[in-house]
């Protein structure tokens, strides 16, 4: 969902501070026409350039498809969340992921082995973070993303979960 709690902003901001002009974000989730944080993030859009850079995909009916087209999948939150359901998605569609260290988020994921944990709200640090996935090139991000599949299959099935609730 394009909501403040998801970072958003945070996410355009550390946009702006990276040097390549080659990365392009794609926001995916129901947006409302009129709504205040979406004029936030329209406003930011304009004043730092990020128009051609950035695109809303809306609501999506096949996120395998979304998430496919992906390089890598950011979750900057800055309100804690129970269950990081889209990094989940990402890794079992074998994508690396960044995201917010806040809440569950850091249990969904191995940072280090399958993408990176940042402070919440920190563009700095998130556009870092960006910049040194992106860095690693291709071949190195699939092995993240192969790591990130076979940690979503061993910790995050749903046998497990029952089994670990139980």
């Amino acid at each position: 969902r394009v909501t403040p709690g998801k970072g958003h902003l945070t996410l355009l901001q550390a946009l702006a501070r990276l040097a390549r002009e080659d990365v392009q974000a794609l926001l995916v989730g129901p947006r409302q026409t009129g709504d205040a944080h979406l004029g936030v993030i329209e406003a930011l859009l304009r004043t730092a350039g990020l128009g051609p850079r950035v695109s809303f995909g809306g609501d999506c009916d096949d996120m395998p498809a979304a998430l496919m087209l992906a390089d890598l999948v950011v979750l900057p939150a800055t309100r804690p969340e129970a269950f990081g359901l889209v990094l989940a998605e990402a890794q079992a569609m074998g994508r690396p992921v960044i995201a917010s260290d806040l809440g569950g988020l850091g249990e969904t994921m191995r940072p280090g082995e399958t993408g990176a944990l940042v402070p919440p709200g920190d563009a700095e640090a998130l556009a870092a973070a960006i910049e040194g996935a992106l860095a690693l090139g291709t071949d190195r991000r699939a092995v993240l993303g192969q790591r990130a599949r076979a940690f979503v299959a061993a910790e995050l099935s749903v046998g497990r979960m029952r089994r670990a609730t139980a």
